[in-house]
């Protein structure tokens, strides 16, 4: 017979079970310790319990936020986004500053040429029309996590 929802939100969590739930999240993609923490977090009540798990997989390496943070990156950087873009989303994720230095440096990505694809990608060859077309192609690189200085030239047509 099936326990209904209350009971089994009062009965106690076994910690094999938020392990294997951790592990089967690990084994589709890397994932940061916050992430695993939020996530598991909304299926199992113990959040202590759940974090001291957590704590566990990173201990014996089978989580780790530096492996996830390089991984994040390159799939960040492939698509198209800036390092202004990874940094905010690297800090919404729970990863630690130089944990992020460690990985863009890994990656020694740079960040005019990958600009410039994107910017080219965008709005191909054609100069903007005119102050509104700047300001909206700007707008455009800016939310895409470049500085001006990676796309300014690109838009004034230096």
């Amino acid at each position: 017979m099936s326990q209904s929802r209350e009971e089994s939100a009062t009965d106690p969590v076994n910690p094999a079970d938020v392990r294997y739930a951790a592990m089967n999240l690990l084994a589709r993609r890397e994932h940061s310790q916050r992430e695993l923490i939020d996530k598991l977090g909304r299926r199992f009540p113990d959040r202590d319990l759940v974090a001291h798990e957590i704590a566990r997989l990173a201990d014996e390496n089978l989580q780790s936020d530096t492996r996830f943070a390089e991984s994040f990156v390159r799939q960040r950087i492939s698509r198209g986004y800036g390092p202004l873009r990874l940094r905010q989303e690297m800090g919404q994720r729970g990863i630690s500053e130089s944990a992020l230095e460690t990985a863009l440096s890994a990656v020694d990505a740079d960040w005019f040429s990958l600009a410039e694809q994107v910017y080219e990608k965008k709005f191909g060859a054609v100069a903007p029309r005119d102050l509104a077309e700047k300001a909206k192609r700007a707008r455009f690189m800016s939310y895409r996590g470049f500085v001006r200085d990676h796309f300014g030239h690109l838009i004034e047509g230096d």
